[in-house]
């Protein structure tokens, strides 16, 4: 099960308090102040990890609370700080504020963290508030509060290539040729219903990873059909590859529709570098195809890119395609 968004309640530890003694020793009877300070309560910290893939676990469990700091002790002995706790999350997460939803960091490489609540800081014991007039103080401060805040995880998927296309595209079919992914096919719309991510081996060494996402409808934007839940993860992508379907009536309304539709969700989107490529190649008759090659799209980065992921025709000059525009789009940032 595929799950990108989860919310959860995070408590830092609260600090620990000052204490208030007096130093006890033989010949000494009235020693001077000696109490420590409390300890600082523990960090909520989220860090973003390569080995997971969803936000289930967040499904159940939803209340995280790091420890208290102890309080301070006799001989200006302070107290232990509470232990911090680190919560793991998948590389692509970003953290929300639940209420504004302000980004509070977004966890887009392995190993990057993030102090989400911090720990209230430990009170001062009596030791600190001894003065010239005062040399025994019975006063010490209580320990701050820890940060509590609600907070949303929100995964956007990281990949190279976003399979862009209406639902029963080809999309699943072609991710499956050119990947060990397995996603559901079927001949019905939707059969995608969550991200599938898959890698594809170039050549000798190198790989590139495209995600298949499920199909977008005309009103996607405004969260019809799976719409919100497509175009969140197609935001990260670096190039977009259109599928159409070679049979369809008028495969460049179909493109600008799709086009509109991303374009209404993000701006940034429709900047992305696009590929077009025409699927089902094989429905279609040699001469037609030849008349399909020569013509051009406008608003695309590509010539039409024809393929058939039932008879592999194609496959290969579609990826090493796909390898070019990853490769050019490196160096043009």
């Amino acid at each position: 099960m595929f799950i990108d968004y989860a919310e959860i309640n995070v408590k830092a530890g609260d600090g620990g308090s000052g204490a208030v003694t007096f130093r006890r020793e033989k010949y000494v009877p009235k020693g001077g102040p000696s109490g420590g300070n409390g300890g600082k309560g523990g960090d909520i910290i989220i860090e973003a990890h390569h080995n997971l893939a969803t936000l289930l676990d967040f499904r159940y469990k939803k209340h995280y609370k790091a420890k208290n700091g102890e309080p301070g002790g006799s001989a200006l002995k302070d107290g232990r700080s509470g232990d911090d706790v680190l919560i793991k999350v998948p590389v692509g997460t970003i953290v929300k504020d639940i209420e504004s939803e302000k980004i509070f960091v977004d966890l887009d490489k392995e190993g990057k963290s993030y102090t989400i609540a911090k720990g209230g800081k430990g009170g001062k014991g009596n030791s600190n508030f001894a003065t010239s007039t005062n040399q025994t103080p019975r006063i010490a401060e209580p320990g701050k509060p820890g940060e509590e805040k609600k907070i949303i995880l929100e995964l956007k998927l990281l990949a190279d290539v976003g399979l862009v296309g209406f639902p029963n595209a080809g999309k699943s079919t072609l991710i499956s040729k050119i990947s060990a992914a397995k996603p559901k096919i079927a001949d019905y719309p939707f059969t995608t219903l969550e991200p599938v991510l898959g890698i594809v081996k170039y050549k000798d060494f190198q790989s590139f990873t495209v995600a298949d996402i499920p199909g977008i409808i005309e009103g996607a934007h405004e969260g019809k059909g799976l719409g919100l839940k497509f175009l969140q993860h197609i935001e990260r992508t670096k190039i977009l590859l259109f599928l159409i379907d070679i049979t369809s009536n008028d495969y460049i309304r179909d493109y600008n529709m799709l086009l509109s539709e991303l374009g209404s969700y993000s701006k940034e989107l429709v900047k992305k570098k696009k590929l077009i490529s025409l699927s089902k190649a094989d429905l279609v008759e040699e001469k037609e195809i030849k008349k399909i090659r020569i013509q051009k799209i406008k608003n695309a980065d590509s010539p039409l890119i024809l393929f058939s992921a039932a008879t592999g025709a194609g496959i290969k000059e579609l990826i090493d395609y796909l390898w070019k525009a990853l490769k050019s789009n490196e160096f043009s940032h």
